[in-house]
């Protein structure tokens, strides 16, 4: 049996897009504080007020677990792959940091994330990044002409395992609407369970956050103390990536790019 999906309409879409412009300038914001020195707690803070300023309301900050996770975004360093606590260390050249965050504008949510180099990093390091970035840029241009979702997720890991690289399968995607994770879920990785009960129909109306974790070597991890943080177990680095994308009669339309439809912010 396919998992329950929520289908939104033009109009749901439309309000959507307007959380996905908050999103995108809240990580053009972040992207101008990351620096060797900076540490990731005030990267975290400048982003807070940005969304108190926006009148947004945080979809990280109190997620209830263990302990409440108490930031508007996950920090995720090096070996970090999801869920990172933003902290005081200062970041150093050579460092990675994924930044994961959401926001709920007028009852309608957008989510995203993008990996950073901090200073100059590592050739293999870089193509991780690279590979990881495309690996999502694959998934929206398969969205215009795949049926199924198993189909990009078979491509997408293809791509991945193809780089010399793995893909994170205990973390995956998620629909997304009123609620930051809304059924389905989105694996970025063919499962007998996908394939069995979870696939769904690539349909008009369907809203996803398409989130590939790809990491530079064994995908088994290991969580911290704090409750949250998950790390690679062989403490090598991870990158992630994630856009929430609609699917309308026009194909796949990013809702947490840019005001002309950037996918990266160098663009």
């Amino acid at each position: 049996m396919l998992r329950r999906r929520k289908l939104k309409s033009k109009q749901d879409i439309a309000q959507m897009r307007v959380a996905g412009l908050v999103n995108w300038e809240a990580h053009r914001l972040a992207k101008s504080l990351f620096r060797p020195g900076a540490t990731t707690r005030q990267v975290d803070a400048a982003v807070e007020a940005y969304f108190v300023q926006q009148q947004v309301t945080p979809l990280f900050k109190g997620v209830p677990g263990r302990v409440p996770f108490p930031a508007v975004c996950c920090m995720s360093v090096n070996e970090a792959i999801v869920h990172g606590i933003p902290d005081d260390r200062p970041l150093a050249s050579g460092d990675i940091v994924s930044i994961d965050t959401g926001n709920r504008k007028d009852g309608w949510c957008a989510d995203s994330a993008i990996t950073h180099p901090i200073g100059e990093v590592r050739p293999e390091v870089q193509r991780l990044l690279d590979v990881t970035r495309d690996t999502l840029a694959l998934a929206i241009d398969l969205l215009a002409t795949s049926r199924k979702w198993s189909q990009v997720a078979a491509e997408m890991a293809t791509f991945v395992r193809s780089a010399g690289f793995t893909v994170v399968e205990g973390f995956v995607g998620h629909g997304i609407g009123r609620q930051m994770h809304e059924d389905p879920q989105v694996p970025n990785y063919v499962s007998p369970e996908l394939l069995s009960h979870g696939d769904f129909p690539i349909e008009e109306g369907l809203v996803i956050a398409v989130e590939p974790m790809v990491n530079l070597g064994t995908n088994n991890v290991r969580f911290r103390r704090d409750h949250w943080t998950v790390d690679t177990k062989d403490r090598k680095p991870s990158a992630h990536f994630e856009h929430t994308i609609a699917i309308t009669s026009r194909g796949p339309e990013v809702l947490t790019a840019g005001p002309d439809g950037e996918l990266w912010l160098e663009d």
